[in-house]
């Protein structure tokens, strides 16, 4: 039993899976070509991205949609975030894996034969798309180290000046890009919450990824305090494990607070009812723009240019508060691959060189810049 659990939860098992595949196809690969249009029946989109960029990943989907209107689209993606897809946005067929499981890679293994695979982030996968048995695979170019991008047929160069990464993934497809999104091509479904829902009312989160997105709890009491004089009820939010956050948090006995108890699923029907939300650049923001709530993002290491609406997303309300240029914000690095154009800030939170102790641009983000952004909102 207790080998049975750790096959089952093993990156290494996984790893000799996707090879044993690699071998067992590499004669189909010798005389491979791209397949024509009418040819491609079946296309994979391949990833293992964090929430936030997951659902940026939608505007691939959509061109991937537009391009070949007949083809059965899969995306291999999280488990955790794979439920959100259940609805099958632009058609879609969403399947969660892991690479430390290998019950859900071995589910990939029996899909029929993949004809055009897509990476749009990590160029490692392109090694899994050959084992599947991708007749063609492509991602962008530059991707480190340089043995990632192998097993890619296709290196397309990441656009060359500045865009939203959700407009850059749809690089990978030639041809007009889709309609913007629009909130008929993904439903929100009603969800059973544990409480009941005030009305109005607005979500502050709190959570992110990194301590260094994380904005000051007086700031939080003071928006809060703002909203309840317009009526609105106040619902915290966090993820698991950030319980800690709300500890500065002068909440009311009117408020309603969800630390880490909801699904994704729960919560984005959660935000989908909400006038507006307040969210650091993480995941969740983005969950707000997937259920086109109005959405104010706090930008702090992040650029707003990477993160932003772009052409893809125009029609979602979405209005990011940050102080556009900044010092520190100096770094050019997206997914491993080096761009030129970019401005952002990766470093961990600590006192090691090269770490960053204080977020001084978050601090740089004021109540008053907030509720102007929220003014430019509607509200």
């Amino acid at each position: 039993m207790r080998l049975e659990v750790a096959v089952k939860n093993s990156r290494a098992f996984g790893r000799l899976l996707v090879f044993a595949f690699y071998l067992l196809r590499l004669p189909l690969f010798l005389f491979r070509r791209r397949p024509d249009d009418a040819s491609v029946h079946r296309i994979l989109i391949l990833h293992h991205l964090l929430l936030g960029d997951s659902l940026m990943v939608v505007s691939l989907l959509a061109k991937a949609r537009a391009r070949y209107p007949d083809a059965e689209i899969y995306l291999a993606m999280p488990k955790l975030v794979a439920s959100l897809f259940d609805e099958r946005p632009y058609g879609v067929i969403p399947i969660g894996f892991s690479p430390k499981d290998v019950g859900s890679i071995w589910r990939l293994f029996r899909l029929p034969r993949i004809d055009l695979a897509y990476l749009p982030a990590d160029n490692r996968y392109g090694w899994m798309a050959r084992a599947l048995g991708a007749r063609w695979v492509i991602g962008f170019a530059g991707d480190r180290p340089a043995h990632k991008n192998w097993a890619v047929d296709e290196l397309r160069p990441y656009p060359q000046s500045p865009m939203t990464w959700s407009d850059a993934v749809m690089e990978l497809i030639d041809g007009a890009g889709p309609a913007p999104f629009s909130l008929g091509q993904w439903r929100v479904a009603a969800e059973a919450l544990p409480f009941n829902m005030p009305s109005p009312y607005a979500v502050l989160h709190l959570g992110a990824s990194s301590a260094l997105r994380h904005w000051a709890p007086e700031n939080w009491n003071a928006l809060a305090a703002a909203i309840r004089a317009e009526g609105r009820a106040v619902v915290w939010s966090c993820g698991p494990g950030e319980q800690g956050l709300l500890e500065g948090i002068e909440s009311l006995a009117e408020d309603v607070v969800v630390a880490g108890s909801l699904s994704l699923r729960q919560l984005r029907f959660l935000i989908a009812g909400a006038d507006y939300l307040v969210s650091p650049d993480t995941g969740v923001a983005h969950l707000g723009r997937v259920a086109c709530t109005p959405t104010l993002v706090l930008f702090g290491p992040g650029p707003a240019t990477l993160f932003g609406n772009g052409a893809f997303w125009q029609h979602c309300p979405f209005e990011p508060v940050t102080e556009p240029v900044f010092p520190c914000r100096n770094q050019q690095i997206l997914f491993f691959r080096e761009v030129q154009w970019l401005r952002r800030c990766e470093r961990f939170h600590g006192d090691a060189p090269g770490q960053c102790a204080r977020a001084q641009c978050m601090e740089a983000i004021s109540v008053a810049m907030v509720e102007a952004g929220l003014k430019r909102l509607g509200y």
